[in-house]
């Protein structure tokens, strides 16, 4: 590319940037009055709430909403690093660093032979699409964070794997991101980062763990691949109902445990395959790690019993890390996850009334998000394979050539 096309094409792609994300603080602050429920109170009610018991020292143990790792306090506690802000506007401001953070990574994942400026395009585009909700939660702090553990997993393997282990501590997806990290220096970084860490919390804040039970207890929320069967039962006489529960709307009634387990099974063959493929790759690329995380990523959350908007900027930040190399098998899952942004948005908060009826326009809308999901895990799943395990005839044999090749006399 020519260096005149190249500032061109910077200086357009931080011109959308800007715009786009003005809209979306215009929104958040109420400036801009966006169509849906209010995605705002989260943050100015429930992490405000969380807030003034974590400054107390320990965790909101006695609350059910509360289900993340002990790092989030610290997401949690961010806004008073800006005490001159209310603590929602605080935490806005926040969000939009991070924002900043992650493209200011991409675009410089970009430069050197074979990178591209696709991933930074990817992020600049979808984000946006996902509406107002992606300031509101904390996810876009944990995605920056791994994203900066990605592009360092080649170079920078130790810092790599602490990153990752903070980012599962903030919010445990990150943690996938080591299946696809080959260095064992970058596994023990991990497990240091993630011992001190994680000890750390434990001794000086009460609680530290108890959002593991929590957890445990969630049901099928209503925009989950699973909840389908059940948007689909209510028009033929299923009697059970959709609910406030453990913090997100989930259907509560009979068989709802059958299909929260059925996901939990999902979820237990991807982690299953991921496992197997990595016994199996034999074939490591620089874009590897990326397509690999991005994959793992895709996987848990189709499978997972909550499929909430913010789990939208967790895929686009990792697939924005694999399309930095010009390389990567993940160009079309990639695109996938792009139309599915803007069908979240107006699944969540546009229409999301139409969602909880379980309405044809509701359920259209999921049908068409969590398919084309469905489609981007298994095309990521197969291109990943492909690339990256051989097929049975390009195994050699352990026992060496056979008997007949031993003795063919050359002509």
């Amino acid at each position: 590319m020519e260096p005149t096309a190249a500032r061109g094409s910077l200086a357009g792609l931080l011109g959308i940037w800007g715009v786009t994300r003005a809209a979306l603080l215009l929104c958040v602050l109420k400036v801009v009055v966006f169509p849906g429920p209010d995605v705002t109170s989260d943050v100015s009610v429930i992490y405000r709430g969380w807030y003034d018991v974590l400054v107390t020292g320990t965790f909101p143990q006695d609350d059910v909403t509360w289900q993340y790792p002990p790092a989030a306090a610290l997401a949690v506690l961010s806004p008073a690093v800006l005490p001159f802000l209310e603590y929602a506007t605080a935490f806005f401001v926040l969000a939009l660093v991070a924002d900043t953070a992650a493209l200011a990574l991409l675009l410089r994942g970009a430069r050197g032979t074979g990178r591209s400026r696709r991933g930074a395009w990817l992020w600049v585009a979808a984000v946006p699409l996902l509406g107002p909700t992606v300031y509101a939660r904390y996810d876009v702090m944990v995605t920056a964070v791994a994203v900066a553990a990605l592009l360092a997993a080649g170079r920078h393997p130790r810092l790599a794997g602490a990153l990752m282990a903070f980012g599962a501590l903030l919010k445990v997806w990150p943690a996938l991101l080591l299946l696809a990290v080959r260095r064992r220096v970058a596994w023990v970084s991990a497990a240091v980062t993630g011992v001190a860490v994680a000890g750390l919390f434990a001794v000086l804040m009460p609680g530290a763990f108890a959002f593991l039970g929590f957890q445990r207890d969630r049901g099928t929320e209503v925009e989950s691949l699973g909840s389908l069967v059940f948007h689909v039962a209510r028009h033929h006489g299923w009697d059970g109902e959709v609910l406030l529960n453990y913090g997100s709307v989930e259907f509560l009634g009979p068989y709802v445990s059958w299909v929260s387990t059925g996901a939990l099974f999902l979820t237990g063959a991807a982690l299953a395959w991921l496992v197997l493929w990595r016994l199996l790759a034999t074939r490591f690329a620089p874009h590897t790690a990326a397509d690999a995380a991005f994959t793992a990523v895709l996987l848990f959350t189709v499978t997972s019993r909550v499929i909430s908007p913010q789990y939208m900027v967790w895929l686009v930040g990792t697939a924005a890390v694999c399309l930095c190399f010009r390389e990567s098998r993940m160009g079309r899952p990639a695109a996938l996850v792009l139309a599915a942004c803007p069908v979240t948005m107006l699944e969540f908060p546009v229409w999301f009334g139409h969602v909880v009826a379980s309405d044809a326009l509701g359920i259209t809308l999921l049908t068409i998000r969590n398919g084309l999901l469905v489609a981007a895990s298994l095309l990521a799943a197969r291109a990943l394979w492909r690339a990256t395990v051989p097929a049975r005839r390009e195994i050699p044999s352990a026992a060496g050539p056979s008997w007949a090749e031993r003795t063919t006399v050359p002509s």
